[in-house]
């Protein structure tokens, strides 16, 4: 069996971290799936998908991290091409990259106990994202 379904979610953007693990859960009790996968992937080249323990200080080491080790302000040669001011987005984007994979057992996803899923808006400016998450198996 195959299911799947969008999330929409409102972001700040600047690498702005939200926890969708409780959505995804949503999904895999629609699907009626007990084991297989279930891929989540975010639409765009400018967001992120990973996990996190998600606490506030946490969240906010890792906005830091980002910004020094790709700060907002960095040349890029896609900025000065298409004067949106994003390219320091697609580069952070890069490196974390648009989708997870995590094994579906028993109807949940396999998680540990302090491990949720996130989506990291990289973008200049608020943004609608959308999130696609497909489950698969029996």
């Amino acid at each position: 069996m195959v299911h799947g379904s969008m999330i929409t979610l409102q972001t700040k953007g600047f690498s702005d971290i939200h926890d969708i693990t409780g959505e995804v859960r949503k999904v895999i009790d629609a699907s009626s799936v007990t084991d297989g996968i279930v891929v989540v992937s975010v639409i765009g080249s400018t967001a992120s998908i990973s996990t996190i323990e998600y606490e506030g200080a946490l969240v906010t080491d890792v906005e830091e991290l980002l910004e020094r080790m790709i700060p907002h302000t960095i040349r890029s040669r896609h900025s000065e091409t298409w004067g949106d001011d994003n390219g320091f987005s697609h580069m952070r984007a890069t490196l974390m990259g648009p989708s997870l994979t995590i094994p579906v057992a028993g109807g949940a996803p396999v998680l540990g106990t302090w491990q949720q899923i996130i989506v990291i808006d990289h973008d200049n400016r608020p943004r609608s994202r959308k999130i696609y998450v497909q489950v698969m198996g029996e």
